[in-house]
């Protein structure tokens, strides 16, 4: 399997590290500063390519620009999408636009699949929302969840709830580091040493995660097995119930999906 990616920056060169877990994948990269795929080529292997050579050689074109970056780099390639014998798939990963705006774009009713991924896709446990047109087969689908399958967990969402699962997939992990960082800085207003409470808090975090996904536990039930009757957890959850702590959450979420419906 040949995966291209046009763009190499933070979420682009994410995902191809991800895409070199899998052998049997071949990695083109492409930058507009080739210097920069270089880097990236020499850490996890896959040859440099121009964008060219990335839509007319690879089996799944993964798009990693810029919105405002789009149509200055289809002006050079958007003949060779449209002209292409060779089945492909086109990967979005362009920050707000549609499967529609991203076929109108280059010209042709590709097959594309339109991913919103998060940033722990660099270390294998990214959130990938992913949507495909009608022109994607279940081959096709089911080969680029293989090929990628080093990212994280998938999960395929109707595109019109695309803007809200991408501020809670993607938005989340800033929020989530700021509750990380507030229970480090806890520990350390009690005495614990700044590095062990940044672990701790960040073990705490993944692993309450896990446990939830395994076990399909309501958090509300994993809450409530932590609070003993007058212990200290619960004076902890009394605490941040006065200080609205859930509905700060929500309402940070709905401020994001609000400004995310501006662009």
């Amino acid at each position: 399997m040949v995966l291209s990616f046009i763009g190499t920056g933070n979420m682009g060169g994410a995902l191809a590290r991800a895409a070199s877990l899998n052998r049997n994948n071949r990695l083109l990269l492409a930058n507009r500063h080739p210097d920069k795929a270089q880097q990236l080529a020499d850490l996890i292997g896959g040859t440099v390519c121009d964008n060219l050579q990335a839509v007319t050689d690879a089996d799944y074109v993964f798009l990693g620009v810029k919105p405002q970056m789009l149509e200055e780099m289809l002006q050079d390639v958007r003949e060779a999408f449209q002209t292409r014998k060779s089945s492909f798939t086109v990967v979005s990963m362009v920050a707000g636009r549609t499967i529609a705006q991203i076929q109108e774009k280059i010209g042709c009713n590709a097959p594309v699949i339109r991913i919103l991924p998060n940033t722990p896709v660099a270390v294998g446990e990214g959130m990938i929302l992913y949507v495909c047109s009608d022109e994607v087969t279940q081959e096709m689908e089911q080969g680029f969840l293989e090929a990628m399958a080093g990212a994280g967990r998938f999960s395929k969402i109707e595109e019109r709830l695309a803007d809200i699962c991408s501020v809670v997939g993607g938005c989340g992990p800033a929020y989530a580091a700021m509750f990380l960082e507030a229970m480090a800085d806890g520990g350390v207003a009690c005495g614990m040493p700044r590095i062990q409470a940044m672990e701790v808090a960040a073990q705490m975090m993944l692993g309450t995660a896990k446990l939830m996904l395994e076990s399909h536990a309501h958090p509300g039930v994993m809450k409530d097995a932590v609070c003993s009757p007058g212990g200290s957890t619960i004076q902890g959850v009394r605490t941040l119930e006065e200080r609205a702590f859930r509905a700060s959450i929500i309402d940070a979420v709905i401020a994001s999906y609000e400004k995310t419906l501006r662009f």
